[in-house]
């Protein structure tokens, strides 16, 4: 089922999710499918349960290369339950982001470039993966929604957020 998105400026999108206690049940399968499902009505490359109003630490993201973004490397598809994320180094990459909790803009977002990430899948599995670039990117933005973090708190220059179809006229972008 497609749930609507809370947008920038809902509270519940400020606070910090739950730990998922118990995994393989039937409402974390579908909980998982309707982020799956509204995920993909909006085209994005990711989605945290709190953006649907659960408080839990669940995020699935998953990309592919597309024709409004051919030269992006793919991200497979995860679901990431009570994640943990570790720096590997300090070396920092920026990037345009998007969001589904904020639509139609972008901004330059500073990211940690090379990360570890732990948790688990949705039957209760961990998950061990050392990633880099745009897969560590898309990795820090969702987990980042379980913190009560937006992308555009990271912002370190608000002259590089704005609208994307200002910055970017033409190109056709998907939202995180």
């Amino acid at each position: 089922m497609i749930r609507e998105v809370l947008r920038m400026g809902d509270p519940r999108l400020l606070q910090k999710a739950q730990p998922v206690e118990q995994f393989d049940t039937p409402e974390l399968h579908a909980l998982i499918q309707d982020m799956r499902d509204t995920m993909a009505h909006l085209n994005g490359a990711g989605l945290a349960a709190p953006q649907i109003g659960v408080g839990l630490q669940v995020v699935i993201f998953g990309v592919k290369p597309s024709p409004g973004r051919p030269d992006i490397e793919e991200v497979p598809d995860t679901v990431l339950i009570n994640p943990t994320l570790t720096a590997l180094g300090n070396e920092m990459i920026e990037s345009w982001e998007g969001c589904l909790s904020v639509p139609g803009m972008r901004g330059l977002v500073p990211r940690f470039r090379h990360i570890r990430y732990q948790g688990f899948d949705e039957k209760g599995n961990k998950i061990d993966r050392t990633v880099e670039g745009f897969h560590a990117i898309v990795v820090q933005h969702e987990v980042d929604h379980l913190h009560g973090i937006l992308y555009p708190m990271r912002i370190r220059d608000l002259s590089n957020f704005g609208f994307a179809d200002v910055l970017f006229p033409g190109q056709a972008l998907e939202d995180d």
